[in-house]
């Protein structure tokens, strides 16, 4: 990318009003928009110490969440050769040097064993915030045309999501906070998965509007906690809420 230009096929994008710049595929691919976003506001301005954005694609959700709080190091872990290149060129704009010294980024498939996570930069317990925005189309069900898509939003078989939080919950301190985006289907898995080192979930359910069904939930958890589930209030994404999410204005409380 001479001078900081896009490479063909990648755009450079303003977010949160121009807080941070994000290179991302133009098409055909994984283009950040809502789901990051809600997902980063989850996160409480005053956070510090070490946060983990798992499968974190071009950068989106832990840029923002660094953005919001201003102590928090965030490691972007990302699987993916071609999304990883782009977070590492995200990283090196001049628009991010600002949030850049507190990110990292590690390429690496996440349900690799121990010892290859801990080579990459994640240690278990070592982590106060874990965020995830994981794969959550259904094994089985409709697969993008676009391979990239497919590969980071397919669920290859049924257990998967059990594995990807047994990773989250075990690079977790005890005491240490998920923040996690899904599907309002995938409710019942993940309060399975979350069941044994993951407690206290807080679910809230996020509406296009406010007669329609639920088109995500937003699941906080904390590790070593017992306390039971809670349903919290549910988000409308009417304009005003939009247009706060997209300023990087909203807060999205999950206690």
């Amino acid at each position: 990318m001479p001078d900081g230009a896009p490479a063909d096929g990648v755009t450079c994008d303003a977010f949160l009003g121009g807080a941070f710049h994000l290179l991302q595929p133009a098409r055909g691919g994984l283009r950040s928009g809502d789901d990051a976003l809600l997902l980063a506001a989850t996160v409480e301005p005053g956070q510090g110490g070490l946060a983990a954005d798992l499968g974190s694609g071009a950068g989106a959700v832990a840029l923002a969440a660094a953005v919001r709080a201003p102590g928090l190091h965030v490691v972007l872990a990302e699987r993916n050769r071609a999304m990883a290149e782009l977070a590492r060129g995200t990283l090196a704009l001049p628009e991010n040097a600002a949030l850049a010294g507190r990110l990292h980024l590690a390429e690496l498939d996440l349900l690799q064993p121990r010892p290859a996570r801990e080579a990459a930069g994640l240690a278990d317990a070592a982590f106060d915030l874990v965020l995830t925005n994981p794969p959550f189309h259904p094994a089985g069900g409709r697969v993008s045309p676009h391979p990239m898509r497919a590969s980071a939003k397919g669920v290859p078989d049924p257990a998967f999501t059990g594995r990807w939080l047994a990773v989250a919950a075990a690079l977790l301190r005890h005491g240490g906070a998920l923040r996690m985006i899904g599907r309002p289907d995938q409710l019942a898995e993940i309060a399975r998965a979350c069941d044994n080192r993951l407690g206290g979930l807080c679910v809230r359910a996020v509406h296009s509007d406010a007669h329609a069904p639920a088109i995500r939930i937003l699941v906080a958890a904390t590790r070593g906690s017992r306390a039971p589930l809670r349903l919290l209030p549910p988000l409308v994404l009417d304009a005003p809420t939009r247009t706060a999410l997209a300023g990087g204005h909203l807060h999205i409380a999950m206690t």
